[in-house]
This record gives structure tokens, sequence and C-alpha cells, in this order.
């Protein structure tokens, strides 16, 4: 096992994600029918790493401290440590200080996906001991990043969405530190967004001489602050997943790579991969094409959806045109009355009740 602990940030408000998020923590919105924090959670585990703090928001807190328990369904022991505001990431360090103890550790933003883990990243980070480490991917758009300029694979400067980005090398949002990053951290000021920026603390460690180090991400990566984003993380994770049938299918055909969870029952319908039904959920006289996520006890009757995300208890029934692009929150109810067909593309926050007419 690593000697370093993990420390995922899990307190952000998710206002991109509105509305979903007013009532559900953004890092529990899945991805593949699997929240997007476990993926962090089980990354840290893969890489051996098992003393885990979680970081929360005063509002959001209790629905993840539900839904991750202590821990232990993950091979982890987890704390939780309440972030009073979302001050920056660099405040987070600083409100986790005791529960970092002075260990070194890699910092995890809990909404972020990374296709590889991080066992090499944290393999050659305690092989090597800089002060930190930092992952970076080539990005279209790096003036929307922090980003980094390298000398070789020393850090030596970063800039947060620059105008006149200094290369194409965003930072992504795992990074690795040794307990030098708190003091850091103790120094800062606000910046403009009245945050304690993560980006400074580390170019602070660069400015006094300190070995600050960098790694390009192999594989994807995706931040799923936004829509778009957790559609696209969606179907990233959907296009490796492995085929399973422990449902029942009647008078339908599966095509593809189709997960059908305990107690999913399709009736007359044509399901085309790569597709996740949840548990109890219930398809009748419908098409669910590639890309999509249908979450336990969904019902779908008469309708027809793809690259889209349900979640749990949501129900869909009788639309005259195709749902693509959308995210449905919990207990959604979708049906159409009398009127024309129109092209739907939604994001819905949980309890809603949408006619369309």
């Amino acid at each position: 096992m690593s000697e370093l602990k993990g420390l995922i940030l899990s307190g952000g408000a998710g206002t991109r994600l509105r509305p979903i998020t007013h009532t559900s923590a953004k890092q529990l919105v899945p991805v593949a029918n699997k929240p997007v924090l476990f993926y962090g959670i089980e990354a840290l585990v893969e890489a051996g790493i098992t003393r885990i703090g979680i970081v929360i928001a005063p509002g959001t807190g209790d629905e993840i401290r539900e839904a991750v328990g202590d821990g232990s369904v993950f091979g982890a022991e987890v704390t939780y440590i309440v972030q009073p505001k979302p001050a920056g990431l660099a405040h987070a360090v600083l409100t986790a200080e005791d529960f970092l103890g002075g260990s070194s550790f890699v910092m995890y933003l809990g909404d972020n996906l990374l296709r590889d883990g991080i066992a090499d990243i944290v393999e050659a980070f305690e092989a090597e001991r800089p002060d930190a480490s930092i992952m970076l991917t080539p990005v279209p758009d790096p003036s929307s990043y922090g980003v980094a300029e390298l000398e070789g694979e020393r850090v030596v400067r970063l800039v947060e969405k620059p105008e006149d980005p200094p290369s194409n090398l965003a930072l992504v949002g795992v990074y690795l530190f040794s307990p030098k990053i708190v003091e850091a951290a103790r120094q800062l000021e606000p910046s403009r967004r009245g945050e304690l920026e993560i980006t400074e603390a580390i170019q602070s460690l660069v400015d006094s001489g300190g070995d600050v180090r960098s790694r390009i991400v192999g594989g994807w990566w995706k931040d799923t602050g936004r829509l778009d984003d957790m559609l696209e993380a969606n179907r990233l994770v959907l296009d490796e997943i492995k085929p399973s049938n422990e449902g029942h299918c009647e008078d339908s055909k599966l095509e593809g790579r189709v997960v059908l969870e305990e107690g999913a029952v399709i009736r007359r319908s044509l399901i085309r991969g790569p597709v996740v039904i949840g548990r109890d959920a219930v398809i009748e006289d419908s098409y669910i094409g590639p890309y999509t996520s249908l979450g336990d006890r969904v019902e779908v009757r008469r309708s027809e959806i793809e690259h889209s995300i349900v979640l749990a208890d949501s129900v869909v029934e009788d639309l005259p045109s195709r749902l693509e692009a959308s995210l449905l929150g919990r207990r959604v109810r979708v049906t159409k009355s009398d009127g024309p067909a129109r092209t739907l593309k939604m994001l819905v926050g949980d309890r809603s009740e949408i006619e369309i007419i």
C-alpha cells in the first residue's frame, strides 16, 4: 500500500449542471450508472491509496456521506472534512490539514474522470519524491483552463485561464503534493475571484526553487462539470463496457454491447449499444440507442432515447420524437399531450414533470 493519503474535493456547488445540482451533489451524478465520485475513489484505491479524506460542503455533505459510507465497500478508510464555503482548492488543502498530518498526498477533483487511472503516476511520484507533480493534457482551448509552461518535465510557470496561453497543456484535476504545499497555501492572498488558488500555491513552490514536475495524461480525461462533458464522459465509459444480461427480454432485440442489470425488463423494444440499463427498469415498445444510461427503476414506454442519461425512478412515455443529448434527474416524468412533434433536448432537475404539447 502507498504511504500517500488521498484528498478528494467534493464541495463545489455545481452551478454549471443546475438544476440537477439544486437537489443533488454534482459528484453523485452518474456516468454509466455509477456516480462520478466513485471513479475517483476507485482510482485512488487501485493506486494503493486507502486513507482518503473527502472534502464536502455543508449543503450536500450528508448525501455524499450516505453514498460513500465509511469507504469499506471500496477497500478504503474515508474521513469527511467540511469546507464551510467554496473558497478555492488551496483553501480546501488548508481545511484538510489535520487529516493530512504532514503526509504527502494526491488531490483528486471529485468530478474528474481519468481513463487510465493514476497508479503509474503515484508510483513515479513515490520514486522521485518531487515537491509537487501535476497532470497535464493538450487541449484545443487552453485559455479556458489553468495552463503550464514547461522546460522538459519541469514546470516553470502556471497561468490561470490566460488570454495568451504559453502552451496548450491544461491542468488535469489530479495533483500530487509533498507537505510543502500546505505552507505555500498558507502564504496566499485571495485571488480576484476571492479564492485561494492552487495554481498560485504551486507557482510559489516553483518560484522558491522547488522541484515541480509534470506528466502528460495517457488516455482520455474529462471534467464532468457541464452537460456536454457529462454526456461525453458517459460515451467514453460506455465505449469500454462489457455486455451482460441479468434482466429479462420479451420479443426484443439487443444489438452491440448492452448491460441489463438485475430485474430489468425489456418488451417489444430495440436496444442498440453501448447502453446500460439499471436494476428493475422497464422498457416497452421503445428504442434505446447508443451511449445511453438508464438508472434503476426507470420506465420508458413508446419512446426513443439516444446519447442521454436518465437518473433513477424517472418515467418517459409517448414522446413524439427522439430524446437526444439530454440529462434527466431523479423522479422526472416526461410525457406527451396532443400536438405536433418537436425535437427534444433537456437538462431536467429532480422531481420535475414535463408534458410535451
